[in-house]
């Protein structure tokens, strides 16, 4: 079976709104509910979501078609920025290729990435741990964090050429529930095909 790592698809940006409360765009929604309509969301059977406020937006349009309830856990939340707040689109940019190339160090008070990618793998092998590997699973959050689980699962070093490609999210990749292995790279969740 397969577990997804599924990253929120676009965003309504607000800066006078703290990052994590940032809900999806008109376009992020329909997205979302594009995938809905993909056969692997119905095979679903546990949705995990970040505690931020697209990623909840998102896990419940999936869980919806699925038919399941949500799970929320708060330590699966992006690599936290709030030492600097809202930066504008190419400053957030020139920081994030800071971030990935400096693992170790701390950009302006973030979270280091060695951080972030520790707490969002324990927080993910700690559900897997626990979970029965023949039911599929995703977890639903932001791309910062996904990619640093990447690299975990790929047994990679962190990177930002590990990350997906700009456009704003609504990726996933998959791994397989056996031995943890990544079975496909970033993939945009409405034309995965399971």
């Amino acid at each position: 079976m397969f577990g997804l790592y599924i990253t929120h698809p676009q965003v309504q940006i607000d800066p006078a709104v703290p990052v994590p409360k940032w809900g999806l765009s008109e376009i992020g929604r329909a997205r979302a509910e594009v995938t809905t309509r993909q056969p692997w969301v119905r095979s679903l059977g546990r949705i995990v979501s970040s505690d931020e406020t697209k990623a909840i937006e998102t896990a419940n349009l999936l869980a919806g078609a699925a038919g399941i309830a949500v799970e929320i856990d708060e330590t699966m939340g992006e690599n936290d920025r709030s030492a600097t707040g809202f930066l504008p689109p190419p400053e957030f940019e020139k920081a994030a290729d800071w971030f990935f190339a400096n693992p170790s160090e701390s950009f302006n008070g973030w979270e280091r990435a060695i951080d972030a990618q520790a707490r969002i793998s324990a927080a993910v092998f700690r559900i897997l741990d626990e979970h029965d590997p023949g039911i599929p699973i995703a977890f639903v959050g932001h791309g910062g964090v996904g990619t640093l689980l990447k690299c975990k699962l790929g047994a990679t070093a962190i990177s930002r050429s590990a990350d997906q490609k700009g456009g704003g999210g609504g990726n996933l990749f998959a791994f397989r529930l056996a031995d943890r292995a990544l079975a496909c790279d970033w993939t945009p969740m409405e034309f995965w095909q399971g």
